[in-house]
């Protein structure tokens, strides 16, 4: 064979393995609404910066057809200028299906990006394990579900599923980080609807059981929900960019596009007079942050807390928020543990926490109770006492009970707690104070009605206000509202060099 064959060769290899499936499944894939592997790579990265890995991988499992790349393609590549590592299962080969030379590829590139510091993402596009492997096709499940908890809090990891993601394979997107599904076209289940109907006679579509709609607005397994695959890659760009390479490294700054005055005079009309009244707290954040840009986690579940990212003067922050529009704010089940991991997130990758509290208590009821509010309550506790990064509270209206001290009060080492001329921090609310401690003098008085007026109002006066927090020192200072951004940005910069641990150990044991 000469030199020329010997190139001739290479070449020939790697425009087979470019092929994918070929051509009819490659159209198949896109009737489907989907794109394939390759090109999902290609619009992800930044133009050319593609290093392919073990392009010529070949499945050794006698009997097979052996496909170039084995269904999935792994590399390096750039976002923004940053290294990121990736794999994209590719659908059109074997149905994407996982074998242990397919999951090898992947346990390399997450080996690598452990060395690097670098984000993986994966492109989740498949028909679960290679049956026909047996075995060694769970042993690749299990190596990746190891690497996965080890590079947790220690590299970003992202799941994008844009396509079948089942059995055994929901649990590597499940230990990642973030997870996006595109609508229609992508779904997670541990078992199926053949199994499901044949054990407990429920008949359920793959959509109703693990569509993007199930998983975002229902079980809460989906941190985003994109109508594309255009859409999904796009949007996971965005994400990085408020992201650190990995717990060693600062989030990249970038400037804002637009001049925001320190001072913005719209937040002293967005609480209303009437307590009682909701709010969108949205406005609030929007009316802090570089450019009134607010990137949103898990804007489909748990309404009653809004978390995300943010930036000020360019630097990555995350935001908890409790919000008044949907049940009064209250705190739950599920916005506990929506919160909880949020903020481990951010303090794994020294991301600040701005947390903006009006919240009335945690939500009564059995079905709360018997479900395990106390324990979920107690992870949203735990992830604020934990976290030491820069931690600062406004309390813009109501912190009563147990849910003020949860919310990042200064009794769990938050470093900066300020407050509005609205806030109100007491034990209970005046109504439910007054039925507390003056039933028998409201019930006694010549006009109960006028007597439960005066209770509420004097309760009010002593206890529903700042100035006594603040006076004890467990709030630093009560500002005006559009004093927020000014207040928020010279405390972030005072800590920037903070410094606090947690004692040593191997690790805590969160309330799961």
């Amino acid at each position: 064979m000469t030199l020329q064959d010997k190139f001739d060769t290479l070449r020939s290899r790697y425009s087979e393995a470019m092929k994918g499936g070929g051509p009819a499944r490659v159209d198949k894939q896109h009737q489907g609404g989907k794109l394939t592997a390759r090109e999902r790579v290609a619009a992800f990265l930044d133009e050319g910066s593609f290093e392919e890995v073990d392009a010529l991988a070949l499945n050794p499992t006698p009997g097979e057809a052996k496909m170039p790349g084995d269904g999935v393609v792994t590399g390096f590549g750039r976002v923004d200028g940053r290294p990121v590592a990736l794999f994209a299962q590719d659908f059109t080969v074997v149905g994407g299906s996982l074998s242990l030379t397919h999951a090898r590829k992947i346990c390399k590139i997450m080996d690598m990006a452990m060395k690097v510091g670098c984000p993986v993402i994966g492109f989740n596009d498949s028909g679960g394990a290679r049956i026909q492997e047996g075995v060694n096709s769970l042993a690749g499940y299990a190596e990746i579900f190891l690497r996965n908890t080890m590079a947790s809090g220690v590299i970003p990891q992202i799941s994008l599923i844009m396509g079948p993601c089942a059995g055994g394979a929901v649990y590597s997107p499940a230990i990642t980080d973030f997870i996006t599904m595109v609508r229609n076209t992508s779904y997670m289940f541990v078992t199926g609807p053949e199994v499901i109907k044949a054990v407990t006679h429920e008949d359920v579509s793959k959509e109703e059981l693990g569509g993007a709609s199930a998983h975002g607005y229902k079980s809460g397994v989906a941190h985003f929900l994109v109508p594309s695959d255009l859409a999904a890659l796009a949007h996971t760009r965005e994400l990085l960019s408020f992201l650190p390479s990995n717990n060693l490294q600062e989030t990249p700054r970038r400037a804002p596009l637009i001049e925001m005055p320190l001072e913005n005079p719209a937040l002293d009309s967005i609480i209303p007079e009437d307590p009682s009244k909701p709010y969108d707290v949205r406005q609030i954040i929007k009316g802090v942050v570089d450019d009134e840009h607010f990137f949103e986690v898990m804007d489909a579940y748990a309404g009653n807390i809004v978390v995300g990212f943010g930036r000020l003067e360019g630097r990555s922050v995350g935001i908890v928020a409790n919000q008044p529009a949907h049940l009064a704010g209250v705190l739950d089940i599920a916005s506990s543990e929506k919160g909880a991991r949020f903020v481990r997130f951010c303090d794994a990758f020294n991301i600040p926490l701005i947390i903006i509290e009006d919240v009335p208590g945690f939500l009564p009821g059995v079905n709360q109770e018997h479900g395990g509010l106390i324990k979920n309550g107690a992870k949203l506790l735990y992830a604020f006492c934990e976290a030491t990064v820069p931690k600062l509270t406004i309390i813009t209206r109501k912190a009563y009970g147990g849910a003020y001290i949860v919310m990042a009060s200064k009794h769990i080492r938050a470093d900066f707690n300020f407050a509005y001329p609205t806030a109100e921090i007491a034990v209970m609310g005046a109504d439910g104070a007054a039925n507390v401690l003056y039933a028998k003098d409201i019930a006694k008085a010549e006009d109960p009605v006028a007597k439960r007026a005066e209770i509420v109002a004097d309760y009010n006066e002593r206890f529903a206000n700042p100035y006594v927090a603040a006076g004890l020192g467990y709030v630093d200072e009560v500002i005006m509202p559009r004093e927020t951004r000014k207040k928020l940005l010279r405390a972030l910069n005072l800590l920037e060099g903070k410094r606090e641990s947690m004692p040593p150990k191997k690790h805590g044991n969160i309330p799961l």
